[in-house]
Formats: structure tokens, sequence, C-alpha cells
């Protein structure tokens, strides 16, 4: 029972708690960029979340393997390995939502949630816990793709997955397919998530610099400490 249930938090996390979008805030770019219509954000997020699971699966078989002095460049070559793979299978078979997506399908290579996950739960756990944490973590990603993408594409272009929604009601507003209009609505959402949340989403600490790779030679995360020490 004890496993099922430690399963079940590190499947749900990603979707609320620790959402890597609204409340991580993290992958803000592929965000912001590609949200314009529902079916773009969807398609990105659903392509984040194959990525996301085979490369924490591999990851965690070959975290023995990989040297620890390597292992950064090690994961964005296993991550790219799958990207590659992705991207010829869309090109082949979804056309369409390849070119809408572009450039940002190759740069999940370099997703920060993507590599963060890999250093932060695969390297560190087994192989069905990190496919757990890889599907949590981008259902999470994609519900908040397809929040963005459904308001944009309402309020900007009338439609809803190309179906005319608003028709008679009001004319589209155009801004909202527009960069200012992207950032708009970020924040609505995230602020929606603190409200219902009461702000308690993750934890504060969980913000810290003790689990960051690079934390050790960092003069940020040294002035931090030397702070705590003096209190």
């Amino acid at each position: 029972m004890a496993k099922e249930k430690i399963s079940l938090s590190v499947l749900t996390k990603g979707i609320i708690k620790e959402n890597p979008v609204l409340v991580l805030i993290l992958g803000t770019c592929p965000t912001l960029a590609v949200t314009t219509l529902a079916v773009n954000g969807v398609g990105m997020g659903l392509a984040a979340t194959f990525v996301l699971v085979c490369s924490n699966i591999a990851i965690s078989l070959l975290k023995n393997v990989i040297p620890d002095k390597v292992r950064i460049p090690c994961y964005i070559v296993i991550i790219a390995g799958f990207v590659t793979l992705l991207s010829s299978l869309m090109e082949a078979f979804l056309p369409d939502l390849y070119s809408a997506l572009g450039l940002f399908l190759q740069l999940i290579v370099v997703n920060c949630i993507i590599l963060g996950r890999a250093e932060m739960f695969a390297s560190k756990n087994g192989v069905i816990a990190s496919a757990l944490d890889g599907v949590g973590m981008g259902l999470g990603f994609t519900l908040a793709l397809l929040i963005m993408g459904s308001i944009r594409e309402i309020l900007g272009a009338g439609t809803w997955f190309g179906i005319p929604l608003t028709v008679n009601l009001f004319s589209p507003i155009s801004i909202f397919i527009l960069a200012p209009g992207g950032f708009l609505v970020y924040g609505m959402v995230i602020a929606t998530v603190n409200k219902l949340t009461k702000g308690k989403a993750i934890k504060k600490k969980e913000f810290g610099c003790e689990g960051c790779p690079n934390a050790g030679g960092c003069a940020s995360c040294s002035g931090c400490s030397e702070k705590g020490e003096n209190k």
C-alpha cells in the first residue's frame, strides 16, 4: 500500500502542486510562443510528455553507468536523441502540427522542465517512479498549455480547436494572440492558481538552492548560505 501511495503522489504532483508552468514557472518560452491555438498547445504538451517519459526512463536505467562529472552532457544527448526521433515521426505523420510548432519542437532538447526532472528526479529514483514522474509533469505541462491556448484562441480568434464559438457574441480581440496577450493570460492563470490554492501550491522551501546542480559554484547561493549562518 505504501508503494502505491508514493507512486500516486509522484504521478499527481506535477498536475497542480508542482505544475511546471503554473507553479514552478518553467518552460515559459514555448508556453508563450505556441499557445496562440489550443491544438498547438496540446501538441507541444504531448510532445514534451513523450520526451519526458522516455528520457526519464533511460536516465534512470543508466544513472549508475553515467560518470557524475559528465552527467549533464549525457542527459542532453539522451534527450536530443528522443527529440530527434519525435521530430522525424511528427514530420512524417503530422506535418501540419510539425510546421506549426516549428523551432520550438527542436528546443525541447533544452527545455528546463525535462533537464530539470532528469537531474532532480530520474537520476535519483527507479524506473517506475521516474516514468510516473515524467507522465505527471508532462500532463501538468499539457494542461497548462491547453488552458492558455484555449483562452487565447477563444478571445483572440473566436474559435476553439478551429470551431467557431463567439461569432454572435463579440468580435475577436486580436491582442490575445499576440505576445502581450500571452503574458497577460499567463499572469491571469498563475494568479488564479494561487487564489484557488491560497498560495500553498508548493512549499516555499522547495525554491531553495540546495537542489541546484550549480549551487556549489554559484556566488548567490554562497551569499544565501552566509546570510543563513549569520542569523
